[in-house]
Order: C-alpha cells, then sequence, then structure tokens
C-alpha cells in the first residue's frame, strides 16, 4: 500500500484525491491518503505560516520553524498527523470488473526505485512542487508507484525558505519537481497531478496493464489516435486497417501514428527512442503510413 501526506495551506483543494480511480484505490486498500493543515504547526494569535524575505523583494517566504516540526511529524507519523483521519473515497464503487479487467491478466509493478547514491532507501520521498525543479516525466512516474510513503509540500507566495529542504533531507530522500514551465499560485494543482500519475501504476489501480504500457510517453512516444463506435460519424471514418483482424498490421499502424505525431508535435522525443529501419523510413517520408 503507498501512504500519501500532503501538507497545505489550502487542505480542501486536495479534495479531488478520493475522487474517480484513487478514490477506487482507497476503497480497495491499495492507497491511504492524509492531508495536513500548515497551519496546525503555526505558532501565534494569527497563526502566520510566512514572512517577507531577506534581502528584500516582493511576496513572502513561507516559515522554516512552521514547515520544519510540520515535516518531522510526517516523517515519524506523530503529532496532528498521527491524529489525523485519512480521506475516505467520494462514493462506493460499483462491485463490477473494469472494461480491462475482464482479461485476468495478472497485476505487475514496474522495477525500480528512485534511490540515488548515499541516500537510505528505507526514508519516504518528499517531493517538493516547484518552478525551479527537474521536470515530472513518466519514468519518475513508474519509479514513484513502488514506493510505501510519498510526501508533498505544497509551497505558495514566494516559496518555502530553502533551509526547510536541505534539513528535511535528514528525514527524507527529497525530490523537487517541476510539472511545466509555467508559474502556479501553489503547489497543490501539482500534486494532483503527480499523484494521479503516480497511483495509476500501481497494481490494481488499473485492471490490466496495458491500460497505461500504451500510454503517451511509455515508450518514448505520443500516443496515436484512438477510436469506436460507430464507425462513421460526421462523414469521418475509422481507419480501415482497424478491422483488418491483423494484429500485427494494427500493431505497426499504431506505431506509425505515434511516430507521426511525436514528430509533428513533440520531435525533441524522437531523439531518446530506439527507431528500427521502419520507423526511420516513415519519418523520413520514404514510405506511407
Amino acid at each position: 500500500m503507498l501512504r500519501l501526506d500532503v501538507v497545505t495551506i489550502f487542505p480542501e483543494y486536495l479534495d479531488p484525491l478520493r475522487h474517480a480511480l484513487l478514490g477506487k484505490a482507497i476503497e480497495k486498500g491499495i492507497l491511504e491518503v492524509g492531508v495536513h493543515d500548515l497551519r496546525q504547526w503555526a505558532t501565534g494569535v494569527h497563526q502566520a505560516v510566512d514572512d517577507s524575505p531577506y534581502g528584500g523583494g516582493p511576496g513572502m517566504v513561507m516559515l522554516p520553524e512552521v514547515w520544519g516540526p510540520a515535516l518531522d511529524d510526517v516523517a515519524a507519523h506523530t503529532g496532528p498527523v498521527a491524529a489525523a483521519a485519512a480521506l475516505e473515497t467520494a462514493e462506493a464503487h460499483r462491485n463490477v470488473p473494469r472494461h480491462d479487467e475482464v482479461e485476468g491478466i495478472e497485476e505487475q509493478a514496474y522495477l525500480g526505485r528512485d534511490v540515488r547514491e548515499g541516500e537510505d532507501p528505507a526514508l519516504p520521498l518528499l517531493i517538493v512542487p516547484t518552478p525551479a525543479g527537474k521536470p515530472f516525466d513518466q519514468e519518475d512516474a513508474r519509479a514513484w508507484s513502488n514506493e510505501e510513503h510519498i510526501a508533498f509540500a505544497c509551497g505558495r507566495y514566494e516559496g518555502i525558505d530553502d533551509r526547510v529542504t536541505q534539513d528535511a533531507k535528514n528525514r527524507y530522500r527529497v525530490r523537487e519537481v517541476s510539472i511545466g514551465d509555467y508559474v502556479l499560485i501553489g503547489g497543490e494543482v501539482a500534486v494532483l497531478v503527480i499523484a494521479e500519475a503516480v497511483v495509476r501504476l500501481i497494481p490494481g489501480v488499473l485492471g490490466n496493464r496495458r491500460s497505461h504500457e500504451d500510454d503517451s510517453f511509455s515508450d518514448g512516444l505520443l500516443e496515436g489516435p484512438s477510436y469506436t463506435k460507430p464507425r462513421s460519424w460526421r462523414g469521418l471514418d475509422v481507419p480501415e486497417v482497424l478491422f483488418s483482424g491483423n494484429h500485427a498490421k494494427v500493431d505497426r499502424w499504431r506505431r506509425d501514428q505515434a511516430l507521426l505525431k511525436t514528430q509533428q508535435v513533440r520531435p525533441e522525443l524522437l531523439e531518446g527512442v530506439e527507431l528500427d529501419k521502419k520507423d526511420r523510413e516513415l519519418l523520413e517520408g520514404r514510405r506511407d503510413a
């Protein structure tokens, strides 16, 4: 089971973690989520969590004297963290197999974890969303899906005092990550993005591992188009190859569509993809898709 702990000044922002597949994962005992209000660790009448930055400048910086004790309790499961009730699923899910569970394919986890040289693998993972962090990608999601405890620190304003992440390395494996080259108001939205990307890869959350093995980025490429009924809609027809019954031909067509989509939208991704002769011929325009 994976335990997620999220520290934020807006706990209600994390309510989506109770819904859809994440809610079902909670119901099945695959996932446990604790959401904690940072102000529980604030002192004083106003429970301040921020102050003006040293050296001047606009905005406010979140206080280490508040974040430090909060992350201490999350790592040790003590204080307000121990007293808090875990989130419950938003609604009971029907006890009906998903369409991709019917095949009865054995659940399998991805191999490997995100443990760097000199780090204790027994320590929990602390994820700090920040525009200045390393870009979050599918490889991270796969590695983090094998964790037992992940904590998220949601910064606001001009961010969290840098000493907090430095000190946290005594109790966590710390990862500062970005979900894109833009700036959000706070880290909560990034937490929702990362949590969903990670949790869906845990065995038992999706019914069939192939449900995410064919996703965009899983093989370094963007995913090609998908179709369902009806065969013809508003003058647009489903490609005939998908009705051929020839699985090898269909797989080749899907590979070709993924290659062409990636070349058009994210050509830089092709630099990290192993291409065979047919792939290269397609991308160079020397054969039809």
